[in-house]
């Protein structure tokens, strides 16, 4: 069998050797012989397989990469998701993966660039066979909350089992449960007053009011006092509720910031007028364009300035201004309200910012306060990864300034907090 696959070559080599005996006369013998050790030669030379490789037995290789179809597999899921060896080295990482975790690529140790002790033991007990699942926060810029699959994946053609890693992200899902709870908790504290207020006065207005006129009157428009303050802490509630479960998703529009002062400013001029303050706006001609959205942006100049203009009334006075900061990373837009009222007191300022905290109960709810106008405030900037400090000195006022990405940084430029609302907030008082 090997003489007859070779004999294209055992022919040419005859030939050689008739012809080497006729016109270079090489003895007859001698080429006879060195024509049956070649062919000798060939027919003792082991066998080898057409495509050149050598199996043992038929066997296939052994692969150490996930191959095609466990790459498809992985891809076609909506999770990020990584395959690893047992040695916890990623092979590959989906579509969803790469965007989720641009740090983790091939080739790398994913408890390296993932830095978690559970992760570390999740996969220690993976290369051993056993299934592990747990939560995972990450806390770049808003957090983000994963419940995380690991488990090992057998392949007939692989030299050992790989490792699936899958994060699912839960994040809106537990938002929407937090929410639910905190609105529980919350509503049923704020609302027991008025609703005991209202059950009171409907008990007076059938017995000691029923035929009095003047106490109807003036029992009719408390109740109307306490609905209107339900109605508006029930829509603070929903606000809050609704800019929770989208925390994580920045806006990518550009607005004019200018044009959003100039409205807010001019639609709380009334208000202005009827508590003796006046109100200016100090804004650049030129456009300063942010990314975000207009209507949140409207509601976080509109809660500041009012508060200016409630609780810093006696300074008589409240300044609006705007301005464009240059910097490398293409600058900020910074706005400031500054009211000229009693100030606020630094021990207060590390729990401005959350919900229902007041520094005086009695004055905010006198002038219709919800305890919520500022933790709105905190929810919307942190959405925006934009930044709100204060300056306060009692008796002298307080500055809130929010500073904001300009438009033309692009979408990746961060206020010098990284995001984050800053350490000094100022809440509603």
């Amino acid at each position: 069998m090997r003489l007859a696959a070779a004999r294209l070559p055992l022919l040419l080599t005859a030939l050689a050797a008739v012809l080497a005996s006729v016109y270079f006369k090489v003895p007859p013998l001698l080429s006879l012989a060195a024509f049956l050790l070649i062919a000798l030669a060939t027919a003792m030379a082991p066998r080898q397989p057409r495509n050149g490789r050598r199996f043992s037995g038929g066997a296939r290789p052994r692969i150490l990469w996930p191959d095609t179809g466990m790459k498809a597999v992985a891809q076609s899921l909506p999770h990020p998701t990584f395959i690893l060896d047992t040695g916890g080295i990623v092979r590959f990482a989906n579509a969803a993966a790469s965007q989720a975790f641009a740090q983790a690529r091939a080739g790398d140790a994913l408890s390296m660039t993932i830095r978690s002790p559970r992760l570390r033991e999740a996969l220690r007990l993976a290369a051993a066979g056993q299934e592990t699942t747990f939560e995972f926060r990450e806390r770049s810029g808003a957090e983000l909350v994963y419940v995380v699959s690991v488990r090992h994946v057998h392949h007939a053609a692989a030299s050992g089992p790989f490792i699936l890693v899958l994060f699912e992200d839960v994040t809106e899902r537990q938002a929407i449960a937090r929410m639910r709870a905190d609105f529980v908790a919350n509503a049923s504290h704020e609302l027991r007053t008025p609703l005991a207020a209202v059950s009171a006065i409907i008990d007076t207005l059938r017995g000691a009011a029923k035929d009095d006129p003047v106490a109807q009157d003036r029992f009719l428009a408390i109740m109307h006092e306490q609905a209107e303050r339900m109605r508006r802490l029930l829509d603070d509630l929903l606000s809050l509720s609704r800019l929770e479960m989208r925390a994580h998703q920045r806006p990518s529009t550009q607005v004019d910031l200018g044009q959003v002062l100039r409205r807010v400013v001019d639609g709380m001029k009334p208000l202005a007028a009827d508590l003796g303050v006046a109100i200016s706006l100090d804004a650049e001609g030129e456009p300063l364009m942010v990314l975000g959205d207009e209507d949140e942006l409207h509601q976080v100049f509109e809660n500041l300035i009012e508060n200016g203009l409630k609780y810093g009334s006696s300074g008589e006075r409240l300044e609006v201004a705007m301005k464009r900061i240059p910097s490398a990373a293409g600058g900020l837009v910074v706005a400031s309200v500054t009211d000229f009222g009693p100030g606020i007191s630094k021990e207060h300022l590390p729990r401005l910012t959350e919900r229902f905290y007041r520094v005086d109960v009695a004055s905010s709810r006198e002038k219709q306060g919800t305890g919520l106008g500022l933790a709105i405030v905190k929810h919307i900037l942190t959405r925006h990864r934009a930044r709100l400090d204060i300056d306060s000195t009692l008796g002298r006022g307080a500055t809130f300034r929010v500073s904001l990405a300009a438009a033309e940084a692009g979408p990746e430029a961060q206020p010098p907090s990284g995001g984050q609302v800053g350490a000094q907030e100022p809440a509603e008082v």
